[in-house]
């Protein structure tokens, strides 16, 4: 994954108590590289306590906006996440590879009215969005959960924006605080429909976009889909790995001899099936492109042109996608004798 570049911190903005955004400094020269589309996210490689840690982060600013940043909530025993909130700074220099991801609103492609729901920091790839969208002029409805208004990622930034455009239609809910004009709990069913199908009843939503936890992105796919609203408008993207594994991948064994295609560079070796490609291709030192580890992103996929594999989940690629030998290598365990990928040709 050779694409990394080291950019400079430029600035870093407290949030909320557990959360910052952090803005980089992306020089003249690599400012093509690092455009992106609205809801894709950026890998941030760096050392700490010795060993080498990536994370993806969703892009929180808009293509037209000129800036590269993304918020990063702390999380209980998260590596990069406590350093980023305890010890970045500004002026630190860290690997960045340019932006990537499937979770993406393109003006051309998906016009009309937006309806967005997000949980906590699931709101970082709808912020993107969101913006985007009013400033082609959609009407845009959020629907926003988190546990309190101290809590609330761009609680400030989302009232001016509401403020300022009348086709913005905000609504938060808190399950561990009551706040004016907010609802109570979580997003579910209830909320989803109030926002949907009474407060904004009149409104024709072309496009509907998800993030936040598995369980919440099913229940709000539901009831969409139970009100009428067909699946191919619905997108979604995770933010906690699934937990629900396919019990075929889990049961793969014996030995299968593998051939990875990289930067345009081959390799062959034998591995045990019962590790995962990714796994695998790393014990031999060969940068393949990863980033989470746990399939909610996107970085690993590849293509099997010879023999098969079998992925533990699947919440990212598309039926099309499956049928054209597209896996996630993060995901992927070998089920014949050979087996060829390529992470070249995606």
């Amino acid at each position: 994954m050779s694409d990394f570049r080291q950019l400079e911190v430029r600035h870093i903005h407290r949030e909320t108590p557990s959360a910052v955004s952090v803005e980089f400094n992306v020089p003249e020269a690599l400012q093509p590289s690092f455009s992106f589309k609205a809801g894709q996210y950026i890998t941030i490689k760096t050392t700490l306590n010795g060993e080498e840690v990536r994370r993806a982060y969703s892009l929180c600013t808009t293509p037209k906006e000129n800036q590269l940043k993304v918020a990063i909530k702390e999380v209980v025993d998260g590596t990069f996440s406590t350093y980023a909130n305890r010890e970045l700074t500004e002026g630190t220099l860290l690997e960045v590879h340019p932006p990537e991801g499937k979770f993406v609103y393109t003006p051309s492609s998906h016009k009309g009215n937006v309806a967005l729901f997000a949980a906590g920091s699931g709101i970082t790839p709808i912020m993107s969005i969101l913006k985007t969208a009013l400033d082609y002029g959609n009407t845009v409805a959020l629907l926003y959960g988190n546990k309190s208004v101290e809590e609330t990622i761009f609680y400030d930034e989302l009232i001016a924006l509401a403020e300022k455009y009348p086709n913005f239609y905000l609504k938060f809910i808190y399950s561990q605080a009551r706040a004016e004009n907010a609802l109570a709990g979580r997003i579910d069913g209830t909320s989803v429909n109030y926002v949907v199908k009474n407060q904004l009843r009149d409104v024709d939503f072309s496009h509907h976009y998800i993030c936040g936890p598995e369980a919440m992105i099913e229940l709000v796919s539901d009831t969409l889909v139970s009100n009428g609203v067909a699946k191919d408008s619905i997108h979604f993207e995770l933010f906690t790995a699934s937990t629900e594994t396919n019990a075929e991948a889990e049961a793969v064994s014996g030995k299968t001899t593998i051939s990875i295609t990289v930067d345009d560079e081959y390799f062959t070796f034998d591995m045990d099936a019962s590790e995962t490609i990714l796994d695998a291709a790393l014990k031999q030192k060969i940068d393949a492109p990863y980033s989470c580890q746990g399939g909610i992103c996107s970085s690993c996929i590849c293509r099997v042109t010879e023999g098969k594999a079998v992925m533990e989940k699947n919440q990212i690629l598309t039926d099309t996608e499956l049928a054209d030998g597209m896996i996630l290598a993060c995901q992927a365990h070998p089920t014949t004798a050979t087996i060829a990928i390529d992470f070249d040709d995606i």
